[in-house]
């Protein structure tokens, strides 16, 4: 087998239109062994990055077939470890163990109420997250904020505070899915990364690792999700789940709305708080609709309830309760963390480079979500590349929300950053990311669409 022949094979060849076009057709499908051979060679490193950024584009330009971003799942999967959960029954273990991933986001700290809701109503969740990159938050880092927190988990510890608690986080290691590492950096600097095939086959290799029997899919869209259309955000979450469909996984997706942020904190530790707001039943209207919905389809596959209806229900008074920030507070002193510490640093802990940005007229505001987001990296929320820092302490307060009426001269938003010169820049961001009309704006549905396997 040639690299280069299975290059040509997915790149397709020249004709001649009847009017002297030249046009790129003709490209095929590649075998479940022409896939695996690149992948083998991605990670073994005989086959050069220049000659993957090439098949890259291959796929970026003429797209895969579900068969096909089956196979490159499969291969992508199998570069690496996979996590036996169900190997685990000397620990109590049995499964189903059910996941959720969202596309990303601003002010997306869904997945830190949903797992703890989840896991009090009784199903498993073995989480696996990543950092931020770009304006979309990192939930790692957002648990890293907690002092002492452990993102860094063995397999073994992993399925351990699982099966006392219902949910642990770990973060990707270097032997899961070494070939989607490797991909991604080469994707982030070929402009390939917006191809459907190749963001299926990145978040499935990954979430199937770490050992899910069922997966719930949050695909956003809007200015601050990586889909900006509806049409482009239904087609990966289409992909997502006929693909995990065909991998023998049960999933959902849920289309949603990412115009504007999710909550009224943005930021590592005001995401947390946000978070202890959700679970002690003060969190936003928003983020606790998103959240319940998730839940709710995350209890479905887990098979805890047999409707939407039931599952929300269930959610509402695993937080009305205090199970869920009972298991919650249970998981950050699992993992390192300290609660005591944690409460009381609720609503108190904050940078101290500090500005506030005022409404300059009156009239109904909207809050653009990529702006804020972009805003966030300056202020050290986010990072440009890998190696960046994040400040935990940095972040965005909301004091409004789109569609509310606000008059000149009002608080709209708290900005924090790490250091005083980024707070500048990030006003000026900020100032841009809003805008006023005289009229009643008309909220845009939060939740659009689901998508069923």
């Amino acid at each position: 087998m040639r690299t280069t022949d299975i290059i040509m094979k997915k790149r397709g060849t020249f004709i001649t239109s009847e009017k002297g076009e030249r046009i790129l057709s003709n490209a095929e499908s590649l075998s479940k062994e022409e896939i695996n051979f690149m992948i083998n060679g991605c990670v073994n490193k005989t086959i050069p990055d220049y000659q993957l950024s090439s098949w890259l584009m291959s796929i970026f330009f003429n797209g895969m077939t579900f068969e096909e971003t089956g196979y490159l799942t499969e291969a992508m999967l199998h570069s690496g470890d996979v996590i036996n959960l169900h190997g685990k029954e000397n620990l109590g273990l049995k499964g189903p163990f059910i996941d959720k991933h969202s596309t990303g986001g601003v002010g997306d700290k869904i997945s830190l109420p949903l797992a703890p809701i989840v896991a009090s109503c009784g199903v498993y969740i073995p989480m696996m997250s990543g950092r931020a990159l770009g304006y979309t938050g990192g939930t790692l880092d957002k648990l890293e904020s907690i002092k002492g927190y452990n993102t860094v988990l063995s397999e073994d510890k992993f399925a351990e505070l699982i099966a006392k608690n219902g949910y642990a986080m770990t973060g990707q290691t270097e032997k899961i899915a070494p070939a989607d590492r490797i991909l991604y950096a080469l994707r982030d600097v070929t402009a390939t990364v917006e191809s459907i095939p190749l963001i299926t086959a990145s978040i499935l290799s990954k979430k199937v690792a770490e050992g899910s029997d069922g997966l719930v899919f949050d695909v956003k869209y809007g200015s601050g999700a990586f889909m900006k259309s509806v049409p482009d955000a239904k087609l990966l979450a289409i992909s997502l789940v006929k693909t995990a469909k065909a991998m023998g996984k049960n999933a959902t997706a849920l289309i949603t709305n990412m115009n504007t942020p999710l909550g009224y904190k943005i930021g590592n530790f005001l995401e947390i708080e946000e978070t202890l707001e959700c679970l002690q039943n003060k969190g936003p209207s928003d983020v606790m609709e998103e959240t319940y919905e998730l839940s709710a389809e995350m209890l479905l596959l887990g098979k805890v309830v047999a409707t939407r209806d039931e599952g929300i229900k269930m959610s509402k008074e695993a937080v009305i309760s205090g199970k869920a920030l009972s298991c919650f507070l249970q998981n950050v002193i699992d993992q390192g963390g300290n609660p005591d510490i944690l409460l009381s640093e609720q609503n108190k802990r904050r940078s101290c480079h500090k500005t506030v940005l005022k409404a300059t007229e009156n009239g109904y505001i909207n809050i653009d979500a990529y702006k804020v987001g972009l805003a966030g990296v300056s202020l050290g929320v986010g990072r440009n590349k890998t190696t960046d820092s994040v400040c935990p302490d940095s972040g965005i307060i909301l004091h409004v929300k789109e569609g509310d009426k606000v008059s000149k001269g009002d608080e709209i938003m708290e900005i924090y950053g790490k250091n005083e010169d980024c707070l500048s820049l990030s006003s000026d961001i900020l100032s841009e990311s809003i805008s006023y009309s005289d009229s009643q704006i008309e909220k845009n549905k939060l939740i659009l669409e689901k998508i069923k396997g």
